[in-house]
């Protein structure tokens, strides 16, 4: 355990950004698993719209740093291949920081 009262914070902010993470992840998660869901049946314009969904939560994540930018690359790419079209014509444009 930390002594130091900064220490303490420091633990407190990494439990708290941990949590928020954890969240990010789960819901990114849960987001390709219904695009998944819907790729097997379901309309165009659903399959579309799922995959812009999770492309914006991934998108997002990699901005937040909460998962690394090429693993969010990666994710979209695996996406884009089962929706059947490219990566760069589907997925909208990554914001640059």
């Amino acid at each position: 355990m930390p002594h130091t009262t900064s220490a303490k914070k420091a633990l407190r902010q990494t439990a708290k950004r941990n949590l928020r993470n954890r969240a990010e992840k789960k819901a990114i998660k849960i987001q390709i698993k219904k695009f998944l869901a819907v790729v097997k049946e379901g309309t165009p314009d659903q399959k579309m719209a799922e995959f812009k969904a999770a492309v914006r939560k991934i998108d997002k994540a990699a901005t937040k740093k909460v998962i690394h930018r090429n693993l969010a690359s990666r994710k979209k790419s695996q996406l884009a291949k089962k929706l059947g079209v490219t990566p760069k014509a589907a997925a909208p444009a990554a914001p640059t920081a």
